[in-house]
């Protein structure tokens, strides 16, 4: 159940963060990749909220069903370019960072495929659905009865 409904208690960071996930769309990252690295850091998070709005949306810009099902089986599958690949090893990363750091490695698999802008916008997008997955799950926002639009 709703604890309580923070888009109406609190509008203003509600808009901005708004704003700040609408960037990534338009930032010049490849295609379906935001949505991607959406959903996974939404799976790891165990954001019902944010993976049905995510699955919905990856639909809509045209990431085949497959690739949306076995996201979270992404290493064991070839589904997924390795340039996508990076992109996900660092969503893991940046995502679970209890370790206190994301490894040399991760990051040497990003820049093969990305240059400096994309992988800070990328990194900014991972930062944006963190957020919203924290603030989602904090005060649990309730899944909607039929699947989430577009932003």
């Amino acid at each position: 159940m709703q604890r309580l409904n923070f888009i109406k208690a609190s509008s203003r960071p509600y808009e901005h963060l708004g704003m700040l996930s609408h960037y990534f769309h338009d930032c010049g990252l490849p295609d379906g990749l935001v949505e991607l690295v959406w959903l996974r850091a939404s799976q790891l998070n165990g954001c019902a909220f944010c993976i049905d709005m995510h699955v919905t949306d990856g639909l809509k810009v045209g990431i085949e069903p497959r690739r949306l099902h076995l996201l979270s089986a992404w290493r064991e599958t070839e589904l997924y370019s390795p340039a996508e690949r990076a992109a996900l090893a660092w969503t893991e990363a940046v995502t679970n960072v209890q370790d206190g750091h994301v490894p040399d490695a991760v990051f040497d698999a990003l820049r093969a495929h990305y240059d400096e802008k994309q992988m800070t916008d990328l990194t900014f997008a991972i930062a944006t659905i963190n957020a919203w997955n924290r603030v989602a799950i904090s005060f649990r926002s309730p899944l909607p009865k039929t699947p989430q639009g577009v932003r």
